[in-house]
């Protein structure tokens, strides 16, 4: 995946720039932290999802911010997308090891979040 930004490497010995608009490495990180690359990721936490599946788990997200989503962390190397080619076509997502990586801190944050909540009032 020639051009993602997960593989445009810094130069030797030369951090990202992450406070500059153009690096790559913020690119990845508005991806992550938009208001639906968190809910992909913990969503693919556990197993591998075809696309209506995801739709499913993810309440309140259309179809295009969901593709749109998916799309942007697929070209950054967290997601990865494979076709089944039948009729209609089954696609299927999945979390790279870079996605598990990643998305590790954020599954803790969203289990501390949780814990610490107040017990929500039934009806």
């Amino acid at each position: 995946m020639t051009g993602s930004a997960q593989h445009r490497p810094a130069e030797a010995g030369a951090p990202y720039e992450v406070f500059h608009t153009d690096c790559p490495a913020r690119d990845v990180v508005d991806h992550v932290t938009s208001r639906w690359g968190i809910w992909v990721l913990i969503s693919l936490r556990s197993n591998d999802l075809r696309f209506y599946e995801l739709r499913e788990s993810i309440q309140g997200i259309s179809e295009k911010m969901l593709a749109q989503t998916l799309r942007a962390l697929v070209q950054d190397g967290l997601v990865w997308r494979e076709v089944t080619p039948t009729t209609p076509p089954q696609v299927t997502y999945g979390l790279t090891e870079f996605g598990r990586d990643v998305g590790e801190p954020l599954e803790e944050l969203f289990d501390r979040i949780t814990r610490r909540l107040s017990p929500r009032n039934a009806g």
